[in-house]
């Protein structure tokens, strides 16, 4: 199953500068943890300690937000990922 995921700007210096990146999976989760075996550095970027989404850190499929089920949300063959970093300031 092959998943394509876009990549944020600010998380690019960790995919190599690869703006997309295919990962498979039947889920949301999977294709993360498919995404964070290919580079590893993202891990710290996208999960916290026990494995959940950062409280920054949002994930769209075909352009609708995953929550509420995030990680455990379905996905198909062609499917689209965004991930988006919820940044605030002044």
């Amino acid at each position: 199953m092959s998943i394509k995921v876009n990549i944020h700007q600010n998380l690019r210096h960790l995919t190599n500068d690869l703006s997309t990146v295919e990962v498979s999976g039947t889920t949301v989760g999977e294709c993360l943890n498919d995404l964070v075996g290919q580079f590893p550095g993202l891990k710290k970027y996208v999960f916290d300690k026990k494995n959940r989404l950062l409280n920054y850190v949002d994930v769209y499929v075909n352009l609708e937000s995953s929550f509420p089920e995030e990680l455990a949300k379905p996905v198909k063959d062609g499917d689209e990922l965004d991930i988006t970093l919820i940044i605030a300031g002044g």
